[in-house]
């Protein structure tokens, strides 16, 4: 299949062909649905008149210059047990397909277990230099969460992305981890090597394999935890940045988003003020067990199957159970 094996190389490639935007992978999302495609390497992406239609007059002269290092590339994911998911595929997660729609990521990466890409998931995002209060927090929303078969879906950051992580596995859960660089790059950090679990994890990226982290990617990398998750979790986010960012744009896919509330919240926390008054709504803690009340984003995990006419799956029907 050595159109489609170009055409992924042209989506994810360490210098992208003139063209390679955002607006050419949303052209090619729209295109690929109308034209009914499956799976990579057939129907559409098999006809090279139906990708000369689609691609630039430059992305189309690229194509032959990249086959050598297609073949490397492949080698390199195979070797890892990497997986290259399309849009088109029916293992690509089907939420994110649905609520990103055109903005979808036309190719994901994916290193681990694949089954959690279909999990029901919620979001975690949050300072990296958050409070402990802040830290433990997250630890705690996240571990009650993992507890009830929720996947939790968070970046790769310090602070409250990796105590959430590690939160999920120690509680004999899952969880997703969504990085802002090509997947090459990926390494198990120090500070979650010790509670690690391939089994109980799958690493996403949507970007090309070997690029490095931008800030662009991690903007990006945060709306995707939004599609992949049916409510978000935040703490502790400043004025400007990542946490408040994907904030925004929870709210703006209209996903419940739950902002964490508690005294003795840092002066820095002023985002968290900002999502309250834009519809965010409190994720407050008991006063008598100090834990996170993590109901609500139950409840919100089975209202949003019900606003979207989805049959509950069996983890959303055993969540109340």
């Amino acid at each position: 299949h050595d159109v489609a094996a170009d055409l992924l190389q042209i989506l994810r490639r360490d210098r992208p062909a003139p063209g390679g935007n955002q607006a050419t992978r949303g052209r090619l999302t729209a295109v690929f649905r109308l034209k009914g495609c499956g799976p990579v390497g057939e129907g559409a992406l098999g006809d090279r008149s139906f990708l000369w239609g689609s691609l630039t007059d430059a992305q189309i002269a690229a194509l032959p210059a990249s086959r050598e290092k297609i073949e490397r590339q492949w080698d390199q994911l195979a070797a890892r047990a990497i997986n290259a998911l399309s849009v088109t595929d029916d293992a690509y997660p089907a939420g994110l397909r649905s609520i990103l729609d055109e903005h979808a990521p036309v190719v994901l990466l994916c290193q681990g277990n694949l089954g959690l890409l279909s999990a029901v998931g919620v979001g975690f995002i949050g300072s990296h230099e958050a409070t402990e209060k802040g830290m433990a927090t997250a630890r705690d929303a996240a571990g009650l969460l993992a507890e009830r078969g929720v996947n939790v879906v968070s970046r790769y950051s310090a602070g409250v992305d990796t105590n959430a992580h590690c939160a999920a596995i120690r509680a004999g859960g899952t969880t997703t981890v969504v990085v802002a660089e090509g997947i090459l790059r990926f390494l198990v950090k120090s500070e979650i090597r010790e509670c690690w679990d391939p089994a109980r994890v799958t690493v996403v990226s949507e970007f090309g394999a070997n690029l490095p982290w931008s800030v662009s990617h991690a903007m990006t990398r945060c709306r995707t935890i939004c599609g992949l998750s049916r409510a978000m979790v935040l703490i502790e986010a400043r004025a400007t940045g990542g946490s408040i960012q994907a904030g925004r744009d929870c709210l703006r896919l209209d996903l419940p988003l739950f902002v964490a509330v508690y005294e003795g919240m840092p002066e820095s926390a002023v985002g968290n003020v900002q999502l309250l008054q834009s519809g965010g709504r409190p994720l407050m803690k008991s006063r008598a067990t100090g834990m996170p009340y993590v109901s609500c984003a139950l409840e919100a995990v089975l209202a949003q199957a019900s606003t979207t006419m989805q049959t509950p799956t069996e983890t959303e029907a055993r969540l109340f159970e």
